[in-house]
This record gives C-alpha cells, structure tokens and sequence, in this order.
C-alpha cells in the first residue's frame, strides 16, 4: 500500500475552475479533496442513496441544505443525508479546501435540482 494524496490522486474539474482528487474511490465509500476558488458553488443537488460529509480543511464554505444555511470553519464539517437537497458554497475571499466522505460513492447518483 502507498499513501494516497493530491500529488498522485486521479484529477478532475468541474464548473470551470474548481478541483477535485478522488483519494478513496469504491462502490461502498469514496472520499474526495476539493478546492473550490472565492464566489464559486456547485449546482443545487441532492442523492438517493448517497449519505455525505463534508469537512473544510482550509477557509470557510457555506452549505445549503434543506432551508438551512450553514457556514463551516477550518476543522468543521456537516453531514448531508440522503435525498436532502444541497448546495456547498465558497462565499468567502480565500479559497476553501474541504474533504467529502460519501457512503455508498455518490458518482452515479446526484439529481441536480
């Protein structure tokens, strides 16, 4: 086994200039590094089966669930159950690096709103 991180995890990108890296990625868990620049966000979603927990690493991310709004702190994080509509949001001036923990994978199985 050889330790995992950015430098060799699989790469991907999504709305234009945002950053993922698959660290963990089987059927029953997954678990991805984000980097998410100032005024960016993901497009409101939720998963059918999918459970999520999203914990920011650095800087501070705004996450919409259901009607609540809710800003997390370096160290903080927010479990995301199946079928509650979501949205994860860099409101702030310094980008956000955060972890998001999926249980079963949630590749497959979002639902944009």
């Amino acid at each position: 086994m050889n330790p995992i991180s950015i430098a060799n995890a699989e790469h991907y990108t999504w709305g234009g200039d945002c950053d993922g890296w698959h660290l963990l990625q089987r059927d029953d868990l997954s678990v991805i590094q984000e980097r998410v620049p100032p005024g960016r966000a993901e497009v409101r979603h939720y998963h059918n089966a999918s459970r999520q927990f999203f914990h920011i690493l650095e800087g501070v991310g705004t996450m919409s669930a259901g009607e609540e709004m809710i800003t997390m702190h370096k160290g903080e994080g927010i479990e995301i159950p199946p079928q509650v509509p979501h949205q994860f949001r860099n409101e702030s001036e310094e980008e956000v690096v955060f972890l998001v923990v999926s249980v079963p994978k949630s590749h497959g199985d979002r639902v944009n709103c």
